[in-house]
């Protein structure tokens, strides 16, 4: 289809004007009534030049909002306000190097392309044997190697929980966290048939 000098007309379009009653062709395209979310897109409205533009008039973005929010929509920097991964420091990739466990700075680039290349070996070996990212993390959690068995994982569990454990280690509750991810792991790997 090619648009003309109306921006965003779509001649020889199929669709019928949504405006109830309309006989012309819907050429052009209005918000519909799902807005784009997390789920998807949002859906859309067709109308008619004359259709189209009445919409326009009526059209309230800002529908709904608080005026909180309609200030942080306006802002300049709306949009802006969560690191990208692009722009975190690391880029997302890991921790930036200890310099000073290193005599040589080429060896701590070194030692990062090292661990990036394991990261992916596991990774193409996790596809293999048809581990999803789920069940990885949860390996990675507990430390586990996806050879492991029933006995090696409650052995890996029982080990965890004695030392993150507050009862274990004198009520120290700085470890909650880590336990809590722990307790997730196991149950999300006993659950598996490799665990079976």
């Amino acid at each position: 289809m090619k648009q003309d000098r109306f921006h965003g007309r779509m001649r020889g379009s199929q669709r019928a004007c949504d405006a109830p009653g309309c006989p012309e062709p819907g050429e052009f395209r209005a918000p519909g009534e799902r807005a784009p979310g997390f789920d998807g897109p949002g859906n859309y409205r067709w109308f008619c030049l004359d259709h189209v533009r009445a919409f326009n008039q009526g059209y309230d973005f800002f529908r709904g909002m608080t005026p909180d929010e309609i200030a942080q929509a306006q802002s300049p920097l709306a949009g802006w306000a969560g690191e990208t991964r692009a722009f975190r420091p690391t880029a997302g990739i890991d921790q930036a190097p200890r310099w000073a466990d290193f005599t040589d700075p080429l060896d701590a680039i070194s030692a990062r392309a090292r661990a990036r290349a394991h990261d992916h070996a596991k990774a193409q070996e996790a596809a293999r044997r048809g581990i999803n990212p789920a069940d990885r993390r949860a390996y990675d959690t507990l430390g586990l190697g996806f050879d492991a068995d029933r006995r090696g994982l409650r052995a890996r569990y029982s080990e965890l929980v004695r030392r993150f454990h507050p009862d274990r280690n004198g009520g120290d509750r700085s470890h909650e966290d880590a336990l809590r991810e722990v307790v997730e792991a196991y149950n999300h790997l006993r659950r598996l048939p490799a665990f079976s």
